[in-house]
């Protein structure tokens, strides 16, 4: 029996439980529109009896699908058969303990750890989950590929397009904020990319009516297959911990893939028996950018068992537009006010007793600056994590003691304008220079120091500052 025989798509509303097959690239329910999951027949698909199994993977790295952080569990997502899936050798990332940050924050020796997603191919997290939505599309014969974008999915999908002479990248972003980084990526690798008078949810509406009028296989995270490779970084966070369960995971919230596939990630392995508990779930959005902090804390909004109160939602929505609100914040990567996967995220609250806090731009940029000194470079967005991270300290919520696992999802070249206008802007026009409201300070800032050219001043210095 083929492993696509064994693959099935899903509603995960439980009033509905719509299927679909394998092969159907619609990604949303007919019947109610809802989300869709990939699950599988783990009655008859050989389920690994311990996590360790996977370790036997580091042995033959000569082939590349175990040399994939992704693909070398493969088991744990078994949709597509080996022959079908396209690695550029996505997944070889870090887990690095904190110590730095962690004693600036009151947080014991060895407790905090900085997952890096920066050292993917494309330079962020997106890449676990295209190498899965295009080998879901190698399956389906499909063409062309098309996402709408802040900027790291429409860098990932050009990278994996140009990796196949099958298929062309078709990438919609928004007029708003996109750093040159990721547009320069995009454009780089051949991909088509058409900017439309919008922000990120305009993009997004957009390139949902063009995927189902033109047939295009569309690879934002509506997919669930892509979320299916996004699973694999709390595989790999296990793995980094000597599979061990952390207490809690921390991670920026913008269209909510990665909560969704984490949520996921730890729900199949208790049910497989690989783990025996969950670990806690924090989403941290951009204050600019607040969505699922507002319905999550202010409006009450919950899973309820997969019946959750969409007229809550609907109803934000139209104060949304009723205000002509958009998101607006330095962290690009998460300035989405309509997250496509809101429902599977509060799946995963519920799953993981989570927690949704909003941070602040100037919190985010003290917090990534905070990353930067202590060894890795992170983008805006990624820096929220470790902001929510520092509030949670701050209210009690989470111990010292805590075991932690902060989410850094993409590379600091990503963004560097941001990076250079923190540490080399004068203070006083920081805010001017940044262009966005609210930062009026870089409080830790490492800032150039100006002298003439002159042996003696520059030696003077040195003494001085280092």
């Amino acid at each position: 029996m083929s492993v696509t025989e064994l693959v099935y798509q899903k509603c995960i509303r439980p009033d509905c439980g719509h299927t679909l097959s394998h092969d159907d690239t619609s990604f949303a329910c007919p019947k109610c529109n809802g989300l869709m999951d990939v699950l599988y027949d783990w009655d008859r698909l050989p389920v690994p009896k311990s996590l360790k199994e996977f370790e036997k993977a580091w042995q033959t790295r000569s082939n590349p699908l175990d040399f994939s952080g992704v693909w070398r569990f493969r088991k744990l997502l078994p949709f597509v058969p080996d022959e079908k899936i396209l690695t550029i050798g996505e997944g070889q990332t870090l887990l690095q303990k904190a110590d730095f940050i962690g004693k600036r924050i009151g947080m014991d020796a060895g407790s905090l750890f900085l997952q890096y997603e920066g050292m993917n191919p494309s330079g962020s997290f997106k890449d676990n989950g295209m190498t899965a939505a295009f080998s879901h599309a190698r399956m389906t014969g499909a063409r062309r590929a098309a996402c709408a974008s802040t900027g790291n999915t429409s860098a990932s999908l050009a990278i994996y397009c140009s990796a196949t002479s099958q298929m062309k990248g078709i990438v919609f972003v928004g007029s708003g904020k996109i750093s040159y980084g990721k547009l320069a990526q995009a454009l780089d690798h051949g991909a088509l990319t058409i900017q439309i008078e919008g922000d990120f949810d305009d993009a997004m509406h957009q390139v949902q009516q063009m995927a189902k009028r033109l047939g295009v296989y569309l690879v934002n995270s509506i997919n669930p297959f892509r979320l299916e490779g996004q699973k694999t970084i709390m595989f790999r966070v296990l793995e980094s911990l000597n599979w061990e369960v952390p207490d809690w995971i921390v991670v920026p919230g913008g269209n909510l893939g990665n909560s969704s596939a984490f949520g996921k990630a730890f729900l199949e392995l208790k049910a497989l028996g690989l783990v025996n508990r969950l670990p806690r779930l924090a989403i941290i959005n951009a204050a600019g950018a607040d969505t699922c902090f507002q319905l999550f804390n202010h409006d009450g909004l919950r899973w309820q068992g997969g019946c959750w109160d969409k007229t809550i939602v609907d109803r934000y929505y139209r104060q949304l537009d009723e205000s002509k609100r958009r998101a607006d914040t330095l962290a690009s990567a998460i300035e989405i006010n309509r997250p496509v996967n809101l429902p599977k995220a509060l799946r995963a609250l519920d799953a993981m007793d989570g927690v949704v806090r909003q941070t602040t731009d100037q919190e985010i940029l003290d917090a990534k600056a905070m990353v930067g000194a202590g060894g890795l470079g992170c983008e805006p967005a990624s820096a929220a994590s470790v902001a929510g991270l520092i509030q949670l300290r701050q209210e009690g919520v989470i111990a010292p003691s805590d075991r932690v696992v902060c989410i850094l999802t993409a590379h600091q070249m990503k963004d560097s304008a941001a990076t250079v206008a923190y540490h080399g802007s004068d203070p006083k026009t920081f805010e001017e220079v940044l262009g966005v409201r609210g930062v009026r300070r870089a409080n830790f800032a490492n800032r150039p120091v100006q002298v003439s050219n002159d042996l003696e001043a520059i030696v003077r210095s040195i003494e001085i500052y280092s």
